[in-house]
Order: C-alpha cells, then sequence, then structure tokens
C-alpha cells in the first residue's frame, strides 16, 4: 500500500531541546487530483491541530512536504504515521520517534495493519503519565503479542493489553476471535460479511454478502433485534447478492450485526469513529494570588464533546476533586474552576479531546496584606481600659501581640480577639506596669505594627458618669432602612454599635422569642461595645422583624430591623405544548409558587428528543413571556420540554418534563378533485391523496357544498370519510352547485381541493359503450362440466337495457344463467355442455343508442376412439398400420394419435408413438418370433381419448423372409437447354457508389455464363465481380464513373444450347443520387414481381438475398426448393 511514496520518512533518535525534521515524498503523476497528506500521532490525532511553535509543515512545489519538531521534548516519544489519501485509496507508512533521556521504551503495536480507522481512542493517561527518567535501554527483541494472546487465558487478555500498550482492547478482542476461528464452510452463503466494517459518523455503510440460493430470503439483525427497512436501513436484493446499507451513521449504529438465512448466520461488527475533537481557544496562563477564584477555559470544535482535565500527569473529576474544583460546560465552552487558590495548586494544567490539547500554568503568590487601620498611641490613666485595635486587609489573617518583644499571653485581665478584619488587645484596670510599647505582627507576613501606652498616674476623686443607652446601626448600604437582605443558604451578621453608662443590657428577639446567646445557627455574640446578630445558612423561615433593646439604670433604647431572606425560584409549573406546526411547537407554562423573593426576570427553555438524556438549550438571554415557540424541530419525531425560572439570585431547578409532543403540520390539499357522476339529486365525486401528507398521516376528509355564487359552505359528511371517493346527496335539481374536499389529521385542516366550474345538478345522457375483457376478445374454450361466469362491465346513461342473444336468436336457455347491474352484466352457467357452444351477443341500449359485443364459447371435451384400426403389412421387423378418425371429435380439433403395441407373450402395452399427427404409422424394432397386437388413442386439447382403438388384425414377425425388395425407382429427366426466366434491365447510377445488374436463368447441365459490355467479352477486369447464386446472375460493378456507362449483355451456354435474357442488354448510364435510387428500386422490383409470377415467393427471396452478401443460401422448403433445384442444379 505504499507504492505512492518515493521516499519515506525514516525513524530517529532525537536529543531533547534539539530540532528534527522528516520529509515525505509523493509520486503524483499518474493521478488526476493532488492527494491530501495528513501526519499522525499514535493511532488518529492529527498534528495538523498542534500546528504552531512547536510542531511545523512545509509543502514544496514538487511534492515534498516536511514535518519539524521544533526543541524536541520527552513527550514528543511514540509512533507516528504519514498517510496519503487519494480518492477511495489511502497510502500510509509509519515510523518511531525516540528521545534520548526518556525512561523505559514503549512497545508500539499496530493493531490493524496502519491503525487505521478502526483503531481505539487514544489514551491520555498513557501520554501523560509521569516518567522517572533513566538512561536508554537497548533494543529489545521482537515480541509477537498475537502469539502471547493466542496462548493466555481470557482472563490475562487485559493484563496483555496493558503490559504492551494496546489501547483499542475492542478491537484487539475482535481480531483475536477471527483468527482463532476455524474456517467452516457455509451451505447458505458463498460470501460471509467482512469480520469488521467501519465509517466515520454522518457517513454511509454498506454490509453484503453473497448467497448459494439467489431466491432465499435474508433477515438483518442488529445486536440480536432484527432490523426493518427504513430511509436510515435500505435493503438491496439484486441476483444472490444482498446487501444491506445504513445511511447517516451514528454512535448508535455502531453494534453488532448478523445476517441470517433460515438457520445459519454470518457476523460482523460496525465501528463508527467520531470525528476528532479539536481545540478551537487554547488555555491561557493565570497568575493569582492566594484566595483569589481561578478559572481555565478551552473551547472545542463540537458541542457536547468529552474534555479530560489532568494536573501535573493526575486526571481531576468530580470523584478525585472533591468540592475543591468544579467542572462546568457551557455549549462548547469547558472551564475548570478553582474556588480558592493557594500554593498546593501550582502547577501545569492539561485539557485533552480525542483530537488535540491544550496546557496552561498557574502560578499563585502570597496576597499582600494592607494595613487598613494602625494601632494608635494611648495614654491612660491608673484603673481605665486601654484598647489597641487594628484592622487589615484579610480576614482570615491571624496575629500575635508583644510587649516590649514578649509576647502576650491572655488573662483575666488583658483580652485578645479577632472578629473579622479587626484584631483588639484589651487591657482592664491599667496599672503602671501594663506601660510599654505593644507590637502586632501578622502570622505568615513580614509585617509589624507597632505602639506606645503612657501611664498617667492622677490622683483624682472618681464621679461616676450616667449616660442613657444609645443603639448605632449603619443601614446606609440596604435598599430600604433597616431592611437588610441575605441570600438563603448564606450567613448573615449583623454588628451593632451600642454605648451608654453604665454598660447597658442587650436583648435580641423575634416577636415574643427572645434570642439566646448560647451557640447554635441563630445566636447573638456581645463584647463591651458591640452587639453581634448572627445567622449560619440563612433560611426563608429566618425572614421577619427583629428587635434590640438596650437598657441601663439611665434608660433604655429600641431598635427594629427587618431580615428579607431570598432564594433562587422554585421551578416552573404546568408546562405543556399547546399547538404544534411542521417544525415546530407552542409551549405554555404557569409562573412558579414561589419568587425567590425578588421578581422574575425570565425563564430558559431546554428540549430533548424522547429516548435520549440530551437536553439542548433554546436560548441564552431570559425569556420574559409564559408562551415561547420552539422552532427548527424534525417532524415526526416526539420531544419533550423543561422550564427554568431566573431572578436576580440564580436559575431554578427544572420543572417536570412536558408530555411528550410531535411536530406534525396539516396535510396539502387533496389532489386531482373531479366529479365522477351527477344525476338529478347525487354528486359522486373522486380525488386522489394530498401530495405533502408529512408524520401526522390522514385521519379522513371533509366534503362540502354551496350554490355558485354563495360563500356558505355546507358539509356533506357527519363523519370523516376514509376513502377517496363520495356521493353527496340530496341536492336541488337543476341547481349550480360548487364542491370542496378539505384532509384532516391531528394537526387541523388542510387547505381545501375545490372544483374550477360549478357542476349542475341533472342526469347526463351518455352513450352505451360495453368494455369487453381483453380474454373475452378471442374464442373462449371451456371443458365439459366446467362453470361459465363471464363479468362484461358497460357504462351509459340513464341505466342501459341489456339483452343476451345466442346464435342472433334471443336467449330462452333456462341452464344459461344472467345478472345485471348498473355498471356490468354476468352470464353464468353452471355446468357446460357441448350444447352451449356457439355465439353469445350482448345488446346494450339507451333509448335510441345500442352498442352489441359477440363472445364465442366453444364446449370441448376428450375425443372417441379411432375406428378401423388394422395392420396393412409386415416386413422384416416392421409393421404398418392404418385406422381412420373417431366419430365423435370432441368438439375440437385432433391434434394427433398415440400408439401402444402389446406382443402375445407378456400382454403388456408399451407406447410406441405420441402425438403423431397422421392416421398411419409404421412401428419398427419388433422381435422376432413375436405376434403383436396394436391399439390408438385419439388425442384433443383435453386429453386422450377414454377408450382406445384396437386393430381387428395382429402382425407377426416371422423368421423367413427378411429381405424387403423395394420396387424400382424411376429416374426423372431433369436436362434441358439455358433458358432465361428473369431479364435484364436498364440503370441509371451515382458515379462512384457501387451498382450491380441482375437477371435469372435455369438449365441443366448448369450452364456456362458469359457477361458482355458493348458486345465484348469481361474477362480479368477485377472492377467486375460476377456471380451465380442458384441460378440468380449478378454482375456488381465496383465504383463505377462516366466510362463504365454502355450496354451490358449476358449469355447462358450448356451441352443443349444457348439463351439470353429477353431483353438482349441493359443500358447503365449515371445521373443524380435521388434518380439513381428510384431507377434501382424500380429494376429490382421488376426482377422480383417476375420470379415471384412465375416461381412463387421462395424464387424472390433467394433473388433478394443474392444481393445482399451478407447471409447463406435459404434453404427452401417443398414444393419451391423441388422446383428451383430441378431448374438451376446448383449442387
Amino acid at each position: 500500500m505504499s507504492s505512492l511514496f518515493v521516499q519515506k520518512p525514516e525513524s530517529v533518535t532525537a536529543t531533547k531541546g534539539k530540532d528534527v525534521t522528516f520529509v515525505a515524498k509523493v509520486d503524483s503523476s499518474q493521478l488526476s487530483r493532488k492527494p491530501a497528506l495528513k501526519w499522525l500521532k499514535g493511532k488518529w490525532l492529527d498534528l495538523a491541530s498542534k500546528a504552531g511553535k512547536h510542531i511545523q509543515f512545509k509543502e514544496s512545489y514538487d511534492r515534498n512536504t516536511k514535518m519539524s519538531l521544533i526543541k524536541v521534548v520527552d513527550a514528543d516519544a511514540g509512533g507516528y504515521r504519514c498517510e496519503v489519501t487519494s480518492k477511495d485509496k489511502s497510502y500510509s507508512c509509519t515510523f518511531e520517534v525516540s528521545v534520548q533521556g526518556r525512561s523505559g521504551r514503549r512497545h508500539l503495536i499496530t493493531l490493524f495493519g496502519d491503525a487505521d480507522e478502526d483503531a481505539g481512542e487514544l489514551d491520555f493517561s498513557v501520554l501523560l503519565k509521569k516518567r522517572n527518567k533513566k538512561k536508554l535501554e537497548g533494543p529489545k527483541e521482537e515480541v509477537d503479542v498475537w502469539e502471547i494472546l493466542k496462548a493466555a487465558k481470557p482472563c490475562d487478555y487485559e493484563k496483555i493489553a496493558f503490559q504492551y500498550g494496546i489501547t483499542d482492547l475492542r478491537g484487539m478482542l475482535t481480531r483475536l476471535k477471527k483468527m482463532k476461528a476455524e474456517s467452516k464452510k457455509s451451505d447458505a452463503f458463498l460470501k460471509k460479511l467482512d469480520a469488521a466494517y467501519s465509517a466515520d459518523k454522518g457517513k454511509t455503510i454498506h454490509l453484503s454478502v453473497e448467497l448459494a440460493d439467489p431466491t432465499a430470503t435474508v433477515k438483518w439483525l442488529k445486536n440480536g433485534q432484527e432490523i426493518k427497512p427504513s430511509a436510515k436501513y435500505v435493503f438491496e436484493s439484486v441476483g444472490n447478492k444482498r446487501s444491506l446499507t445504513i445511511n447517516k451513521c451514528s454512535l448508535s449504529d455502531d453494534a453488532a450485526y448478523e445476517c441470517q438465512v433460515e438457520e445459519e448466520k454470518c457476523f460482523t461488527e460496525v465501528f463508527v469513529k467520531e470525528p476528532p475533537v479539536t481545540i478551537t481557544k487554547q488555555l491561557e496562563d493565570v497568575h493569582t494570588v492566594v484566595g483569589e477564584k481561578v478559572e481555565f477555559e478551552v473551547e472545542v470544535s463540537e458541542e457536547g464533546a468529552n474534555v479530560k482535565w489532568m494536573k501535573d500527569g493526575v486526571e481531576l473529576n468530580r470523584d478525585t476533586a472533591g468540592s475543591r474544583y468544579r467542572f462546568k460546560k457551557d455549549g462548547r465552552r469547558h472551564i475548570l474552576i478553582i474556588n480558592e487558590a493557594t500554593k498546593e495548586d501550582i502547577g501545569t494544567y492539561y485539557a485533552f479531546t480525542n483530537g488535540g490539547e491544550s496546557q496552561a500554568e498557574l502560578e499563585v503568590e502570597d496576597k499582600e496584606l494592607e494595613i487598613l487601620q494602625s494601632i494608635a498611641d494611648l495614654t491612660v490613666k491608673a484603673s481605665e481600659q486601654a484598647v489597641f485595635k487594628c484592622e487589615v486587609s484579610d480576614e482570615n489573617v491571624t496575629g500575635k501581640w508583644f510587649k516590649d518583644g514578649v509576647e502576650v499571653q491572655a488573662s483575666e485581665r488583658i483580652r485578645i480577639s479577632h472578629i473579622g478584619r479587626n484584631h483588639k488587645l484589651t487591657i482592664d484596670e491599667v496599672v503602671a506596669s501594663d506601660a510599654g510599647d505593644y507590637t502586632f505582627v501578622p502570622d505568615g507576613y513580614a509585617l509589624t505594627l507597632s505602639a506606645k501606652l503612657n501611664f498617667l498616674e492622677i490622683k483624682i476623686e472618681y464621679v461616676p458618669i450616667e449616660e442613657p443607652p444609645k443603639i448605632h446601626i449603619d443601614t446606609s448600604g440596604c435598599g430600604n432602612q433597616n431592611t437588610i437582605t441575605v441570600v438563603a443558604g448564606n450567613k448573615l451578621r449583623v454588628d451593632v454599635e451600642i454605648t451608654g453608662e453604665p454598660a447597658p443590657v442587650t436583648c435580641w428577639t423575634k416577636g415574643d422569642q427572645v434570642i439566646s446567646e448560647a451557640e447554635g445557627r441563630v445566636r447573638v455574640e456581645k463584647e463591651q461595645t458591640l452587639s453581634s446578630f448572627v445567622i449560619e445558612g440563612a433560611e426563608m423561615e429566618d425572614e421577619g422583624f427583629y428587635t434590640i433593646t438596650v437598657t441601663n439604670p439611665v434608660g433604655e433604647d429600641k431598635a427594629e430591623i427587618y431580615i428579607k431572606v431570598v432564594d433562587v425560584p422554585n421551578s416552573p409549573e404546568n408546562v405543556k405544548c399547546t399547538s404544534v406546526g411542521e417544525d415546530s411547537a407552542t409551549i405554555t407554562w404557569d409562573p412558579p409558587s414561589f419568587d425567590g423573593g425578588v421578581p422574575i426576570k425570565g425563564y430558559l427553555m431546554e428540549r430533548k428528543k424522547v429516548g435520549t438524556a440530551r437536553w439542548t438549550k433554546l436560548n441564552f438571554d431570559v425569556y420574559e413571556s409564559n408562551t415561547y415557540e420552539a422552532k427548527k424541530m424534525i417532524e415526526g419525531v416526539l420531544y419533550e420540554m423543561r422550564v427554568f425560572a431566573v431572578n436576580s439570585i440564580g436559575v431554578s431547578q427544572p420543572s417536570s418534563d412536558s408530555k411528550p409532543f410531535m411536530p406534525i403540520a396539516p396535510t396539502s390539499e387533496p389532489t386531482r378533485l373531479v366529479v365522477e357522476d351527477v344525476t338529478d339529486t347525487t354528486c359522486a365525486l373522486k380525488w386522489r391523496p394530498p401530495e405533502r401528507i408529512g408524520a401526522g398521516g390522514i385521519d379522513g376528509y371533509i366534503i362540502e357544498y354551496c350554490k355558485e355564487g354563495d360563500d356558505q359552505w355546507v358539509q356533506a359528511n357527519k363523519e370523516l370519510v376514509e376513502e377517496n371517493d363520495y356521493r353527496v346527496k340530496g341536492l336541488p335539481v337543476g341547481e349550480k352547485m360548487l364542491f370542496r374536499v378539505t384532509a384532516i389529521n391531528i394537526a387541523g385542516r388542510s387547505p381545501p381541493a375545490t372544483l374550477s366550474q360549478a357542476i349542475t345538478i341533472r342526469d347526463i345522457v351518455e352513450n352505451p359503450k360495453i368494455r369487453l375483457p381483453r380474454n373475452l376478445r378471442s374464442k373462449l374454450i371451456k371443458l365439459v362440466g366446467e362453470k361459465v361466469n363471464l363479468v362484461i362491465p358497460f357504462q351509459g346513461k340513464p341505466r342501459p337495457v341489456v339483452t343476451w342473444f345466442k346464435d342472433n336468436v334471443l336467449m330462452e336457455d333456462k341452464s344459461v344463467g344472467t345478472r345485471t347491474s348498473e355498471v356490468d352484466t354476468i352470464l353464468f352457467i353452471r355446468s357446460a355442455e357441448r350444447r352451449h357452444s356457439g355465439k353469445f351477443t350482448l345488446s346494450v341500449q339507451v333509448e335510441d343508442m345500442s352498442e352489441c359485443a359477440d363472445i364465442h364459447i366453444q364446449v370441448v371435451e376428450r375425443p372417441g376412439p379411432p375406428i378401423n384400426v388394422h395392420v396393412t403389412d409386415v416386413w422384416g421387423f416392421n409393421a404398418s398400420l392404418e385406422w381412420k378418425p373417431p366419430k365423435d371429435d370432441g368438439n375440437c380439433e385432433i391434434i394427433g394419435y398415440t400408439i401402444q403395441k402389446c406382443d402375445k407373450k407378456s400382454t403388456e402395452w408399451f407406447t410406441v408413438y405420441e402425438h403423431n399427427r397422421r392416421p398411419s404409422c409404421t412401428v419398427s424394432d419388433l422381435i422376432m418370433g413375436n405376434e403383436y397386437s396394436f391399439r390408438v388413442f385419439s388425442e384433443n386439447i383435453c386429453g386422450l381419448s377414454n377408450d382406445p382403438g384396437i386393430s381387428k388384425n395382429s402382425a407377426v414377425i416371422t423368421k423367413t423372409g427378411l429381405m424387403y425388395n423395394p420396387k424400382l425407382f424411376k429416374e426423372v429427366g431433369m436436362n434441358h437447354s439455358p433458358k432465361f426466366i428473369a431479364p435484364l434491365l436498364d440503370r441509371s447510377v451515382i458515379a462512384g457508389y457501387n451498382t450491380a445488374i441482375s437477371c435469372a436463368v435455369r438449365g441443366y447441365p448448369k450452364p456456362k455464363i458469359i457477361w458482355m459490355k458493348n458486345n465484348i467479352t469481361i474477362e480479368g477486369d477485377p472492377k467486375f465481380l460476377m456471380q451465380n447464386n442458384q441460378g440468380v446472375l449478378t454482375l456488381n460493378i465496383r465504383k463505377p464513373g462516366l466510362f463504365d456507362g454502355g450496354r451490358y449483355s449476358c449469355r447462358a451456354v450448356n451441352d443443349l444450347g444457348e439463351d439470353q435474357p429477353g431483353s438482349p442488354s441493359a443500358m447503365v448510364q449515371w445521373r443524380d443520387q435521388y434518380s439513381a435510387r428510384h431507377g434501382r428500386h424500380r429494376g429490382i422490383t421488376g426482377i422480383k414481381e417476375v420470379l415471384t409470377h412465375r416461381y412463387g415467393p421462395a424464387a424472390s427471396v433467394i433473388y433478394t438475398r443474392s444481393l445482399s452478401h451478407t447471409e447463406s443460401l435459404l434453404m427452401l422448403q417443398p414444393p419451391h426448393a423441388l422446383m428451383l433445384r430441378s431448374s438451376w442444379h446448383d449442387p
């Protein structure tokens, strides 16, 4: 298969980091079109999709194609293939690339030739498996894997395939089964199905067998289920060949097929290969910081394709990735999402399809910490509280507090807190020893915040300060005052600052229920001047008004907060199809019972075919209405719909699937509407089905009528008419009426078919006409006792009068019955007799117009026996018989006789002759010494006579007198002088065209013929060809010129005399083409007339054939042949 290659690429061992180039040269001088050349890696990974900086291709003018690998890496090692395709032929060659420093050596095994279209999918895990670097091993001995597989147990097949790098396990098992199968000759199949067939998705594939019996029927089965003929599966039968054609192959056609003839079967496998899915948009490198969301996005060439994600050679999927990674599909876009990036996520990420791959690097750096509020120096007095407070940008960052370089430890007097982004150090009842430098150091960051605590020692008299409590609520970020919105499932924390002296008591309530400070989903957290209301995982029941009350001895303060919980809406309800079209359907639904607390923005719709699991999106932008018209559907296919509701929070769960519906359209209008019959009150209509019916079929028809000039149509039928004809009754006499017919199916009414002209309701006079069947136009022959039943249709209006005659006399025979309807008449005889033979005449009359038809019936039976059978002569071993025809011929011609003989010794009868036409015969090969009797059966078209005619005398074959002395034959004198029976005629011919002149002569012995031109004998001139064909004399003149004109004559001479034609010569002249053709025709016709008049048609035939020179001599039958032979004596 590699004869097209002039130069093939060769296997190489490349050095990592160096460039390597492969060259393939193709001889296309014998090809009508430029061949297509592909470079592939492995089974069918097309390297054209990987063209770029690393892989480059170049094609020169002399059909040289180069592939270059730039800076070879370990992943470039493996098997490659160069494939050239021209029309329906494919040529390929393989080569290998080894990379120095690559660990291990991979066994390259080709399963089907050179890894053709039946090979399996690319095994990505093998390509990306991490390999430890070690020195390149030496060349290994070639291993025959098939011999290992044939000797192995079935349980070890998968292990062996993995060991030797076979990725197409299914193809391996199919080929192994074929190799192990013993050849067994089939009685039913001359040629069985191939072991396997393959085709690309969307292409056509043909399966064919040859049968031993061309009349045998076959069954085609798919996975054990019988296949029915359809537009997809086409059966063909030509001679002893049977074929199955599968159109537009899909993945569902990838199955096992069987062809069954009676009890014998043959099997095959069909492989449907999806076209490689290529990557149209590559991955991009991402640089981010810890905690940020990361998305890797890749776009492929086909929607719904499978994409494998891997990180540093480890596959990522929903089972292994957990909640760390999320996978998203949006049409042809595939997205890998990392919710919160960490340093562990750093690495190389891969996206693989069966036709390409893409990779990108992820770099994650520590997030820079921003100081939103630094700590400040404090100056406090004894017994006062000192609070150091700072705020950083990351609420997850922890830290430590230091005093004069020594870590501060929490105690009853010293409190350390971390709330969100705020870090606090609180020192109660400050003493002089608390003075010093305080530092906050965030964990993991080279950053410090410092402040100084100054102790002010003043002796004053303490006077308690009293201040009424006050609630400070910040609701600036809310839409409505004191209303806080939270999404269901999220965490809510409301921090309320409280002031007052002495410190007030805080209480949170919802209605009459007090919210406790204990641990729980809904709780209150307190600090000295801050009260926090916390809801973990908000639910809808948490929505409502909440009251915070603060009290101290000086006073009281209250505030009310409304917590609003919002969520995605519920699913839409009552999704249904209200109407359908040819390729569309109208879908309606009810809004969801709960909108999630925010208005519904719109809806998203999906549909799928019944029996499949793949849903197709119909819109990407939200659709606001509750009615949607779905288009671009296939007529006759069942679909289901579902709807999603969308609000500002998100998308709801899908609704329940709608009931299956089928897009269908009304039929086109009925065709060929015509009036078949009209009477005084009725009108019979007839039509043909619509040209386009569609998947909905036809339930029936509605017939309507109205008066001419009126538009009020009246329905004539109460129920649908299923037939294609109908008689409308109860019409007014003499009115002009219009009619129309409408087809009805599940989709509704079709356009009506209307008569172009109004019909007048009255009887129509129609001339009588008899439609005599073809078999009755000739004589009808029946056997005695058979039934005769003749149905003869006729036409005529009003109803014709039918009369039967027999032999021109009105038929009154009671054994012959007749029955007449409006459209036909029947003549029947229950048991035919010979007296029923004769001419039957049918007369059909309408008013003063009539038509007749004659039917000839002949009733026949077996003939009687021959009479007067006797032996007329006996000689040697022969006996001559004669008889007379039977008295009763069975009412038909005697077509022959059957003669039988019987010897006196055995008394057994043996047939001597069958179908003997004459009333006599000679029986030969009789045995000497025996005495024979003879009997004769007469025969007609009914068969042999029931009784034979037996010979009155017998034939005795004696032992003496065996010599038969025939009578002397008296020869008739045949000699006579020549005599011309057809003369020569004048000719006018066109110069340059061959011509001939002819005449006819008879005489015996055969006369010598002499041709002369202008009384000069023609001898030895190649321009003239003289022929004598059984007495017809012809002189052929080849391409005559002006000098060939003249007077030609012919003379016949034998021993008894001589003769010349009646016209002693023929004048040959030249002239134009038309005149020459006319003269030749008249001359030949004259000779034919003379021959036919004197000697019959046979002589004219011989003359005609003698002119053509293309056929052999005509063999004539007596008596003409005898006459001609005796006249011409042509041996």
